[in-house]
């Protein structure tokens, strides 16, 4: 290694008016260099607030919301190299959100950790990170 430094872009916030605001004191995404980080989506719709019932359908909005924030920055679900994924029920809805969130990402799909969490009234919640493709 040299030790010289390279110059990259500051961060800078992300925003979509179709993913849901912010629920507190954090960005809902940063690009920083090549790479977006996204805060843990939940599955709220952006217009009505509503959340739907089954985790299925719940991990569609959430996967909608996070392409909003993507989208936002030029990029798309393609571009995600790590998901970090929360269940409220872990055992009983791994099977059923995983064959959503395939639906979603062609091979091959990003790194992925999947936790159970307590997510507060939600069954699920997901961050990504994207990789800017060079030029």
């Amino acid at each position: 290694m040299s030790g010289e430094f390279t110059e990259v872009a500051p961060k800078r916030a992300v925003h979509s008016d179709d993913a849901p605001p912010p629920a507190g004191g954090y960005s809902k995404a940063l690009a920083a260099g090549p790479y977006l980080f996204t805060s843990g989506l939940g599955p709220q719709d952006p217009v009505t607030g509503a959340v739907a019932g089954t985790v299925e359908e719940q991990t569609r909005q959430v996967l909608a919301n996070l392409r909003a924030l993507l989208r936002a920055d030029g990029l798309d679900l393609d571009d995600v190299v790590k998901s970090t994924v929360h269940l409220q029920h872990l055992k009983r809805d791994f099977a059923a959100y995983d064959a959503v969130y395939r639906e979603h990402f062609a091979e091959p799909r990003p790194v992925r950790t999947t936790v159970g969490s307590d997510l507060m009234d939600i069954l699920v919640e997901i961050d990504v990170v994207a990789l800017r493709r060079a030029s």
